[in-house]
Parts: structure tokens; sequence; C-alpha cells
């Protein structure tokens, strides 16, 4: 009897130094805002960023188990025979279909006759392997809406690719009772504010096919949402961002998580909304933000998802800010889950380990 309890507890013990030695570590030593995952056929994770101390253009990591990564070098370039970008290399996506990868990413334009400061757009890059090189599709971005757009995001259904992406809060003041407190109290004469669009692409990529449609924007009331208008109520911005989407569908539901508030900040936090339709209407959780500050992580957003190597524990990988890292945004993964009620949950923003 004394052997099979000490053979027990000496299974258990193993167990946990398995489980710990599995575990991903927050913050990880990744030096990049907007992170995104691909989990590849090779049974790799491959990660991409904005900034990563590379030069104007994307670097990328490789895991195969979520805790060690190993710098892939850069592997998006700004001058490839069809670079239009030329500054603001930003959020880039990847995705793998029909045996190559595809970057979406935003930049600043370089056709601007009318010099705006903001000139933001989407554009698309191939490569044959997910470490590139990646050269762009074509010597312009995707559509030019009229503003400018960042935070590419797809999602494909039946044949059909969506694409959402945020429009910047550049020259774009919208009237709120926010923006009438803010006015009152003598902060800002106006707030502007960036909004959520989604659009389907052409099977090509080389353009959209309709109009842009509205899916997600600050609220225009002050109340239960006024997570989303920190950056307005703590003075540090007349601006108020609904950015950094990403879509996932669970049963007949489709999820799109979103950030708020100044991404610069420490007030950035996540949401999400739901649907029945890829192109909304989308109404927003009662229990937002599922991802905020806590006492030794700020600036949490712009997040993406992964799955374990198993398939079964969602991931949840966003940026964030700690003492230690100062202005640095690092990467972090938490579980996170869609519970029997419907509810987007984050187990997170965590130090140290997550088990």
């Amino acid at each position: 009897m004394m052997k099979r309890i000490k053979c027990s507890l000496l299974c258990l013990f193993m167990a946990v130094l398995t489980a710990k030695a599995q575990s991903i570590g927050n913050p990880l030593p990744i030096p990049f805002g907007d992170p995104y995952v691909l989990y590849d056929d090779n049974g790799k994770y491959y990660m991409y960023g904005t900034g990563g101390d590379v030069k104007e253009g994307f670097g990328a990591y490789s895991s195969t188990n979520l805790k060690d990564w190993e710098f892939e070098g850069q592997v998006y370039h700004h001058d490839n025979r069809n670079g239009w970008g030329i500054h603001s290399f930003w959020a880039p996506e990847v995705y793998k279909k029909d045996g190559k990868y595809y970057m979406f990413y935003s930049a600043q334009w370089k056709q601007n006759p009318n010099k705006e400061k903001e000139n933001f757009k989407i554009g698309v890059a191939v490569s044959d392997q997910p470490t590139g090189p990646f050269t762009d599709l074509n010597d312009r971005p995707i559509f030019d809406p009229g503003y400018p757009i960042i935070d590419a995001n797809l999602w494909f259904e039946n044949g059909k690719t969506y694409l959402y992406y945020s429009r910047c809060c550049y020259k774009h003041p919208v009237e709120s009772e926010v923006a009438q407190w803010a006015r009152k109290n003598g902060w800002y004469n106006e707030v502007e504010e960036s909004w959520v669009y989604g659009v389907e692409l052409k099977p090509d990529f080389s353009g959209v096919i309709g109009e842009p449609v509205l899916l997600l924007r600050p609220p225009v009331k002050m109340g239960k949402e006024d997570w989303e208008s920190r950056s307005v109520t703590a003075k540090e911005v007349n601006r108020r961002w609904t950015e950094g989407s990403f879509i996932f569908k669970k049963g007949k539901i489709y999820y799109m998580m979103y950030s708020a508030n100044n991404f610069d900040g420490q007030n950035y936090a996540v949401g999400y909304a739901t649907s029945k339709s890829p192109l909304g209407p989308f109404k927003k959780a009662d229990e937002n933000p599922v991802l905020q500050k806590n006492g030794g992580v700020t600036g949490t957003g712009h997040n993406s998802i992964t799955y374990s190597p198993d398939g079964k524990q969602m991931l949840c990988v966003y940026h964030g800010r700690t003492e230690a890292s100062g202005h640095q945004r690092l990467v972090f993964i938490d579980k996170m889950e869609v519970n029997k009620d419907g509810k987007l949950v984050v187990h997170g923003p965590s130090l140290k380990e997550t088990k």
C-alpha cells in the first residue's frame, strides 16, 4: 500500500514538473506590438508583429511549444520590387492559402498628393515560406476607401473572404456625449474616433467587393461602455479608438474581439461583440472589457488567437507593458475560453507563468 502511495505521489510530482516545463512564461522576451500567431502544417508556430528591432518591415519568430521562440529574421522588407509603403509598418497577419503564405499589413502609402500626416492603407504580400521573403502582390494597397485604415484581419467561409479593418481617428471628429462632456470641461473642442469595418475581398486579394460595412464604433452615450472612453476621461488625448479586431466563430456565433483606448497608454483594453453574420450587426458584450490592466501589466491589447498543439486550449496572444519593460511592448499569451453561456473569458493578464 505504501509503495502505491509513493508511486502515486511520484507520478503526481512528475506530472507537475512536466506541466511546469511546458508552461508559457509571461511576458515573452519578444518586443512585438500587435502579435499574430500562425500555426503551420509543419508543426511550428510563427509569430509576426509590429516592431521587433527590424527596419521598415516585419520580423518573425518560430516555436514548437509557444514558450521557446527562435528569431527568424526580417521576413518582409518595404523595398521589395512591388513595395508601396514608406513607414509605419504595423499589424502583420499571415494566412496560408493554396500552399502560399499571404501577409496582410498596414503602412503609410507613398502616393500622397495632399501630404496627409496619416495616409495609412492595407496591402498584401506573398511568400512560399512562412519565414519569407514576402513580396507585395501589387505595387499598391488593396483599396483606398478615402480615409486612412489599419489593422487587417481576415475570415474565410463558404468560398468567400472577408477583410476587417479600422478606420483611423485622423480627421474623423464625431459628436457624442463624451465629446460634449470633454468640451464642457474645457479639455477638447472635438473627439476623433476610429471605427471597425468589414468588406468582402476579391478571391485574388486584388480589391474589394461591394461597400464596407460599419461594424463597431465607440459608444455615443456615456454609461456602461465608459471603459472605451478612458483615453478621453483620463485626459490623455482627444481620441477614442476601436481597432485591432479579430474574428472567430463558435457554433453559429461570430465573435469579434477588439481593442479600445489609446494604444500608447495604460488603458488599452480588449472587449468583444457577437453576431450571427460575418458582416453584422454586432452586439457588444455586457461584461466588457475582458482584458485590461492590472497591478503588474498595462496597455493590454491588439490580440490574436491561437490554440495549443493538441487543438484543445484556446489562447489569447496580445501585447502589454510591465514596470520592468517600461514603454517597450512585449508579448503575452494567456488561456481563454467561450464558456457554456457563450461568454468569452480571458484568464489574464498574467505575469510569471500560464499553466
